[in-house]
């Protein structure tokens, strides 16, 4: 299950599962991964964007992702 993505300003994407734990299959540019993110993402899923130098990420709506 896919609990939370993050997109970095690299365009890279990060996936996390229930327990932290990274999701290869998932990772990679944003623009490769994208449409199979969105398909398999569940209602609980958290989108993030890691953009700038902000410290951490911020949540955004998944639409906006």
């Amino acid at each position: 299950m896919i609990k939370s993505v993050i997109r970095t300003q690299e365009d890279m994407v990060l996936v996390f599962n229930e327990k932290d734990r990274q999701i290869p299959e998932y990772q990679g540019l944003y623009k490769d991964v994208r449409q199979k993110i969105l398909r398999n993402a569940v209602a609980g899923t958290v989108f993030k964007h890691w953009l700038e130098s902000s410290p951490e990420p911020r949540i955004v709506p998944q639409n906006n992702w």
